[in-house]
């Protein structure tokens, strides 16, 4: 018997939250069974009120706010604990068309993926501002880089994962985890697609997009800290050429005006700021060397905990 659980991460959301059940389905081809379930992230609302009014078959609660991120992989851990063979992940906004989730699992039922992503169309989306759309399309070459999948949309939250992809992720970043998981998914060898869905209507503003210039920052820094993560010997190195490219630079400077021009004066400040520079690259570099040793360490500990987790779930069931 297939089971899908379909998950909302809530934070204070009982304005949305019965909009977005009343249309989330109860039967599904190719699925036998299908439930809901809510993660109130420390609601200080009824927006558990407005689950159990709706039916919702679990909830996982926090007693105060822990981030998006948390929840989600709370909501995983509730999920594979209830039996499910596949978890679809919706927000509880109603932003993504609930009619979309038979389309969103199918590459999951023929055994075509491990993790669907639902492929939103940003730039016809008119709520969204230009700088969030720049960000989102850049948010997804970077992941495409860092993870060697190709999806159009990584930052969507619409996402369908099978049991076995579920049990393999694990979020660092406590801001969100849409970005994440796909990296995770692609260096561990996990199938990774997408597919065209539709939007609604916006019915209230993003709790992730509190003001351009908060949403640009925190962007940014997901960004580095993932490349930081997944790819240290690759980012450190390039970031440590700049330096020691143009400490190089300003040292034949050096040398050709002490050689060929006047060997009386010393030229010291830009000597020193040469040194300086090239000093600064060679530390950048091994940075890289030492943070990709480390992330050596960091998958092995991934494997030991991954082999705990399914220890667990097999007594759980």
């Amino acid at each position: 018997m297939t089971k899908l659980i379909i998950q909302i991460p809530c934070y204070n959301e009982e304005q949305t939250l019965g909009i977005t059940l009343s249309a989330l389905p109860r039967h599904v081809p190719g699925v036998d069974k299908v439930e809901w379930l809510v993660i109130d992230d420390g609601s200080r609302d009824r927006t558990v009120e407005v689950a159990k009014t709706y039916g919702v078959d679990h909830i996982v609660r926090f007693s105060t706010n822990q981030g998006l991120a948390r929840g989600f992989m709370a909501g995983l851990e509730a999920c594979l604990k209830a039996g499910a063979d596949i978890i679809v992940n919706t927000d509880a906004d109603n932003q993504y068309c609930a009619d979309d989730i038979p389309t969103l699992i199918q590459p999951i039922l023929r055994k075509q993926a491990d993790i669907v992503i639902g492929e939103r169309p940003i730039w016809d989306t008119q709520h969204f501002s230009f700088i969030k759309k720049l960000l989102q399309n850049l948010g997804s070459w970077m992941v495409q880089l860092a993870s060697n999948t190709k999806i159009p949309d990584a930052p969507s939250g619409f996402r369908a994962l099978s049991r076995e992809a579920a049990i393999q992720v694990n979020v660092f970043n406590n801001y969100t985890y849409t970005l994440e998981t796909i990296i995770q998914a692609g260096r561990r060898g996990m199938a990774v697609v997408s597919v065209p869905i539709r939007t609604n209507s916006q019915l209230r503003k993003s709790r992730l997009v509190r003001s351009i210039p908060s949403y640009v920052f925190r962007s940014a820094v997901t960004i580095l800290r993932i490349f930081m993560l997944y790819k240290p010997l690759r980012f450190f190195t390039w970031l440590g050429t700049v330096p020691l490219f143009l400490g190089g630079a300003l040292g034949l400077r050096w040398l050709l005006l002490f050689f060929l021009v006047d060997p009386t004066r010393s030229r010291a400040p830009s000597l020193i700021l040469a040194a300086v520079l090239i000093l600064i690259g060679f530390q950048l570099w091994m940075f890289g060397l030492i943070a990709d040793l480390l992330s050596a360490n960091r998958r092995l500990l991934e494997e030991t905990q991954l082999r705990l987790r399914r220890r667990d779930l097999d007594q759980h069931e």
